[in-house]
């Protein structure tokens, strides 16, 4: 039986890909224990209890990114927070770290590093994050979701796909997705998409540009977000949709794509072979532009900025593409070209070599340290106090 410490939060970003791997794990080693390490403040704090783990939380720790009375109490905050996860790794008889950057993944890195309790590290960014820039430090087994990523160690398993776009058939589900957001057979589909939150950007030109695109002999499938002003519509075919829970079938609906470039949201545009026109949120440090660098180079997106993405940019550039479905055609063969379907599995395949180099790599046991066991050790030990146990419990024989 085999303890799996996953380690990460504080957005989608992190929470969702952890998950995936979680629900494969406990598919695939129904005897396994895992355990979710993140904050109290962070998205994981609802989700992860919500699909069945138990959640341990550290103290929520930024990096410091200039001097200030932070920055000098960090070191120390740091050392707490590494203490108090040692102890976690300790009291579980952890076999395993994973970490997906975030708050949580840097303590759990330096922890696991300390007690010699194998690591993994995933990064989903194509520019990674500070945390696991520093975990990719401690080990040898480094996921990344990009080809263009550089980090030290990193190999690419892609990203861990939502079960539902990872099982999806585009071509099987398009009719029940047509019936579903009433969309019009006979003509394209644009789906447009800033997220559960929306992105008022995308929401205000594809509005005033709407009729334009209606022109084009294309219908609009537009999902606004939640916090979104823009409600109704007076065009037939601009479909508005404040949020969408069916986002497998709303991908199954579209012929192109106008999003964010989030990590998650090319990896599932690649992974399907959909093309689209990325327009990176202009806030943070400029994350969504590299994430969009390995597709837009491939020929499968175009990669618009923020600010140039405008009603004349709509009708000088977008209608274009928009005619001339031969180009359309061929954007979608090469956004599958560097589309990973199958992330979640490569993912649980390099959680599950390090253990194994890990034993493999371990000095003999007479010259071991017992705080370095290594994870045959760990099981043996387990299985010998549940022997112990069962042996107590059970009646003296005659």
């Amino acid at each position: 039986m085999t303890t799996y410490l996953l380690a990460g939060g504080g957005t989608a970003g992190h929470v969702n890909p952890l998950l995936a791997v979680a629900d494969r794990i406990r598919e695939t080693e129904p005897d396994a224990t895992v355990l979710v390490l993140g904050t109290a403040e962070g998205l994981e704090a609802r989700l992860v209890p919500l699909r069945g783990y138990e959640l341990l939380t550290v103290p929520r720790l930024p990096f410091p990114r200039r001097p200030s009375r932070a920055a000098l109490r960090f070191p120390s905050a740091l050392r707490g927070a590494v203490a108090g996860v040692r102890e976690l790794l300790a009291r579980h008889d952890v076999d395993v770290v994973v970490g997906f950057g975030g708050y949580a993944s840097a303590p759990a890195y330096v922890a696991a590093w300390r007690s010699h309790v194998p690591l993994v590290v995933h990064e989903a960014n194509a520019k990674p994050g500070i945390a696991n820039v520093l975990g990719s430090w401690f080990t040898r087994h480094v996921g990344v979701v990009h080809r263009s990523t550089r980090l030290r160690h990193g190999r690419q398993v892609g990203m861990p796909l939502r079960r539902e776009i990872e099982q999806l058939d585009r071509r099987e589900s398009r009719q029940e997705a047509l019936v579903e957001f009433g969309l019009d057979p006979r003509k394209p589909t644009l789906l447009v998409t800033g997220g559960s939150s929306g992105a008022r950007r995308l929401n205000e030109t594809i509005a005033r540009s709407a009729t334009s695109v209606l022109g084009a002999g294309w219908q609009i499938l537009h999902v606004t977000g939640q916090k979104s002003e823009l409600r109704s519509t007076d065009l037939a075919d601009h479909h508005l949709l404040p949020y969408c829970d069916r986002m497998d079938l709303a991908l199954s609906a579209a012929d192109l794509v106008v999003s964010r470039a989030g990590s998650a949201t090319v990896s599932e545009l690649t992974a399907l072979g959909l093309p689209s026109v990325l327009v990176p949120y202009p806030v943070g440090n400029g994350e969504q532009r590299h994430n969009a660098t390995d597709v837009v180079a491939a020929g499968g997106a175009l990669l618009v900025a923020d600010a140039d993405f405008t009603p004349d940019w709509v009708r000088s550039t977008l209608v274009g593409l928009l005619q001339d479905r031969a180009a359309i055609a061929e954007m979608a063969v090469r956004a599958g070209t560097v589309g990973v379907l199958d992330g979640t599995d490569r993912t649980v395949e390099l959680v599950r070599e390090a253990p194994a180099r890990a034993d493999r790599d371990a000095p003999p046991r007479t010259q071991r340290h017992a705080s370095s066991r290594t994870v045959s050790d760990r099981r043996t030990d387990r299985t010998d106090r549940t022997d112990a146990q069962t042996e107590k419990a059970s009646p003296e024989r005659p």
